[in-house]
């Protein structure tokens, strides 16, 4: 086959890249962002009905900004018309906003204005559309990769929608290659190649959300692929023609759970070093980043618990700023929690006095709860007995008073038993002061 050779196909430019080829053209193709752009949402019912809104398109790079706008242009009767935040001034526009006045007044058309990364332009420059977004002369739909909250005026961001939109997902990386790879009008059909599973699923792992990453991977090495006379895309097709070395992991497979285990055990080894290495091999290998994340708030709570309760707060602070940042730069986040859960001291007091309860729990069955310490809301229950006897812990000293909170039946039974490590060892002092007072008053 020739390699170079055009097919004619309904006038399709070969010449273009495969992202920008593939584009979709409708919503119903928009992949990855069913929350915003789905059946029945606010931005569907918006263009269906040609009432459109401004907005700031607000994602990671090739998540389908630049595609859901040119989406609008097509699908609203609208002028569109575009400006970079790179390349463009004031001057330009102003000249916009004169020709969208122009249109409104003799054709009452209205112009769509579409700005790439907007969070470019200065205060200036933001400033020059505010009065023309507010009166209308024109709907502006601005992109951005950055916090729109840190990134645009505020004055902007209250006449605009903020939309945020996903980063794609694994299944819809390969979803779409896919497609690319079958599609003969304006992807790869036309080669005849066939992809392997594991190929497909190192390209979106190397994409890491990004379609445009994706499908120009993909025509880099179909081109490869062609050229070698094959026809099937295998791991280390993608290895020579895209120069990157596939890491030995399996998401689903053996791989997966041996680094999990590894990093969980190093970080209960209280190693930070091992901790951080295992981190990267998953990072690196396209792990789902919140997946890591939920493994280790488990972590805070199972094997540092009360010697450290800072440890679930840091952790859920890595993840919400993951969340925030994304890769690579949520990447230092996660780590330094890692670092923070291996160094920590480490108990698993609260993890197995959860499991001595629901022990108890199922042997004893649904003890009823004292009468002194149940509810009594209407006068009917205070008559029964309800809440006779119970002692209010802020009338007496340090706000601590004896008496009893389990029932009868449990009068022996003590299941939180806190270790002598970091701020658990201030727990265990204070419990003992507090079991020598109930001593003292007759309590056991």
């Amino acid at each position: 086959m020739d390699l170079f050779e055009i097919k004619e196909n309904e006038g399709t430019d070969f010449f273009q890249p495969l992202a920008y080829r593939m584009r979709p053209n409708s919503l119903d193709e928009l992949l990855g962002q069913e929350n915003i752009a789905g059946k029945g949402s606010l931005l569907q019912r918006a263009i269906a009905a040609d009432k459109l809104f401004s907005m700031i398109l607000w994602g990671p790079p090739g998540c389908g900004k630049t595609t859901l706008a040119n989406i609008i242009a097509k699908e609203t009767s609208s002028h569109f018309t575009e400006l970079s935040a790179v390349l463009s001034g004031v001057k330009d526009i102003r000249e916009v906003i004169e020709r969208a006045n122009e249109r409104k007044r003799l054709y009452r058309k209205r112009t769509l204005l579409f700005v790439d990364e907007i969070h470019r332009f200065n205060k200036a420059q933001q400033d020059a559309f505010l009065p023309h977004v507010e009166k209308g002369t024109i709907t502006l739909v601005g992109a951005t990769t950055e916090n729109p909250s840190f990134e645009v005026i505020p004055a902007l961001i209250s006449r605009c929608r903020v939309i945020r939109f996903n980063r794609l997902s694994h299944s819809d990386l390969k979803k779409l290659m896919n497609r690319a790879l079958s599609d003969k009008e304006k992807g790869l059909g036309y080669m005849d190649l066939k992809c392997t599973e594991a190929a497909m699923d190192l390209m979106a792992s190397f994409a890491d959300g990004d379609v445009r990453v994706a499908l120009t991977n993909l025509e880099t090495v179909a081109l490869f692929v062609a050229s070698q006379e094959k026809e099937t895309i295998d791991v280390e097709e993608i290895e020579k023609s895209l120069q990157k070395k596939a890491l030995r992991y399996d998401k689903s497979g053996e791989e997966h759970y041996n680094l999990i285990s590894a990093f969980h055990k190093s970080l209960r080894g209280s190693d930070p070093d091992g901790a951080l290495y295992w981190l990267t091999r998953m990072i690196m290998a396209g792990e789902d980043p919140f997946y890591i994340l939920r493994r280790m708030v488990r972590f805070a709570t199972e094997d540092v618990g009360m010697a450290d309760p800072g440890a679930l707060t840091a952790t859920l602070n890595a993840l919400e700023s993951f969340r925030f940042l994304g890769h690579p730069e949520g990447d230092d986040a996660i780590a330094q929690a890692a670092v923070y859960l291996a160094t920590a001291p480490k108990s698993n007091s609260i993890y197995k006095a959860f499991g001595k309860v629901r022990k108890v729990v199922e042997e004893t069955g649904y003890l009823p709860v004292p009468m002194h310490i149940r509810n009594a809301p209407t006068r009917m229950m205070k008559q029964a007995g309800y809440g006779a006897g119970y002692k209010y812990a802020h009338d007496y000293e340090e706000g601590y008073v004896p008496q009893k909170y389990l029932p009868s039946e449990l009068d022996n039974y003590r299941f939180y038993e806190p270790s002598d490590r970091g701020y658990e060892k201030s727990v265990a002092h204070r419990l003992d002061v507090w079991a020598a007072l109930k001593k003292k008053n007759g309590h056991t």
